[in-house]
């Protein structure tokens, strides 16, 4: 078995509280482009125009162009080894704690069971006129989909101007700062505040395994095993390696 993927088991079994930070580059694999990648819905759909919410309390009939592919992308998708090594080292009582930046939901289909969604969760809608909310399943097909009030619904994401949700910022940087292990999987971490999060976890002392194709600012900062690979490749080995 390779040297860097027991060293990074060996960190894990030996950590008392590990946790892990998610990004795109977790669901690639399960059909989900990154939205920033050429080709990805931002190269189609400008931000500004489709993204935030003022554009969505603008026109919500325009920005459900954008919504739409999004929501039929993420329909099709289904989780992958990654997702699913993650919540088995959950199972196993390895992981504390899945912070994602994803809207996907994968990570609660693959089974975990405590996840912090940064970015909200696309799998349930909410009228920002009467707050009534409904499952995406009640609302499948039907586009832009509407409340009984009338209004048309917004998925449960975060759009640019939207703040955090409160409750999980505050838990993230809780964990973020007493965790012993921080596993970084398919992100750089660049987007702001989620990129405050692996430097919170070095500055308590935490050791940072990275798993990404690609180099990143964090390999050359802060991490201190980097895997280089496919997610659900280096994520299975590391949970063979931990049994």
């Amino acid at each position: 078995m390779d040297e860097l993927i027991e060293k990074a088991a060996r960190i894990i079994i030996e950590s008392k509280l590990t946790i892990a930070l998610t990004g795109a580059g977790i669901s690639v694999e399960s059909g989900i482009p990154d939205f920033r990648s050429k080709g990805g819905l931002w190269d189609r759909f400008d931000p500004e125009e489709y993204a935030t919410i003022y554009a969505f309390k603008d026109s919500p009939e325009k920005v459900w162009q954008m919504l739409k592919e999004m929501e039929q992308i993420v329909d099709k998708a289904r989780p992958n080894e990654a997702h699913a090594g993650l919540a088995e080292l959950e199972g196993m009582g390895l992981l504390e704690s899945v912070l994602t930046q994803n809207i996907d939901n994968l990570h609660q289909e693959a089974g975990s069971r405590n996840v912090i969604e940064y970015h909200g969760n696309s799998r349930t809608f909410t009228c920002i006129w009467c707050n009534k909310k409904y499952d995406y399943k009640d609302k499948r097909g039907e586009y832009p989909p509407k409340c009984e009030c009338g209004k048309i619904l917004k998925p449960d994401v975060i759009f640019f101007g939207e703040a955090i949700p409160p409750l999980a910022m505050a838990r993230s940087s809780q964990l973020a700062s007493t965790c012993q292990a921080l596993l970084i999987i398919g992100t750089s971490a660049v987007v702001s505040p989620f990129n405050i999060l692996p430097r919170q976890a070095k500055q308590a002392g935490s050791k940072i395994i990275e798993i990404n194709l690609e180099r990143t600012v964090l390999t050359e900062n802060i991490t201190d095993i980097f895997l280089q690979g496919k997610a659900s490749e280096q994520v299975s080995q590391l949970v063979s390696a931990v049994k």
